[in-house]
């Protein structure tokens, strides 16, 4: 692990793991329970407007928020967006909480309008304890955090989207703000995490989509 990211990932592994047992997959048998997706009939919250105007270029704007980084931290998301509607605006929306994540360890603020624009529930709740460990612990986040082998599946009402995908941190660094020190430590199977998130639709029919529940799988050997 050669980073500080997303920090109590590690302490909410066993809970995930449990949780995504309820998610199903393409591998298991395909029962009517578990083709439910978690999470699915929870309500989005309405996202929160920025109080003052950004500068960012519009391609750090979707949907009007400021999603942009500083240059020195870099999110790849190394997939193919589906062919589905829903399911491309959901992914798209994906990466955008995200970006909104290391936005607030970037600005220092769990507060952010990309923040609350991009996430609802307990994947508002997530956002704020990940962002919050940071700001705790004085780090921040510099290099390149690779997201790959993502895939996503439809809820039947076409209201939520699970969207799973894999992150590899091996050249993602944390450093200590007052001393600028990095983080590192040797490759290790810890560089790999795998998300699942449910994406659901915010009500206004405005594109906008939300993660409302967050399941990692920490240390997957799938990523690698």
């Amino acid at each position: 692990m050669n980073r500080r990211t997303l920090p109590v990932t590690a302490a909410l592994a066993a809970t995930a793991a449990l949780l995504l047992t309820g998610c199903g997959s393409g591998d298991d048998d395909k029962s009517k329970d578990n083709d439910k997706i978690a999470g699915a009939d929870q309500d989005p919250a309405k996202p929160k407007k920025s109080t003052s105007p950004s500068a960012a270029p519009a391609e750090d704007k979707p949907d009007g928020v400021d999603v942009s980084l500083s240059k020195d931290m870099n999110l790849v998301f190394d997939w193919n967006k589906p062919k589905d509607k829903n399911e491309a605006a959901a992914m798209s929306d994906a990466a955008n909480f995200m970006r909104a994540i290391y936005r607030g360890v970037d600005k220092r603020t769990s507060k952010d309008a990309a923040v609350t624009a991009y996430s609802t529930g307990d994947g508002l709740h997530y956002a704020k304890v990940q962002i919050n460990e940071w700001i705790k612990g004085g780090w921040t986040a510099t290099g390149t955090l690779r997201h790959y082998q993502a895939t996503t599946r439809s809820a039947p009402n076409g209201s939520s989207v699970e969207v799973a995908f894999c992150a590899d941190s091996g050249k993602f660094y944390g450093k200590e703000i007052k001393s600028g020190k990095l983080l590192k430590t040797k490759r290790s199977i810890k560089d790999f995490d795998h998300f699942k998130l449910i994406m659901v639709k915010f009500p206004t029919g405005n594109g906008l989509w939300q993660a409302s529940k967050v399941f990692v799988e920490t240390e997957a050997e799938k990523c690698q």
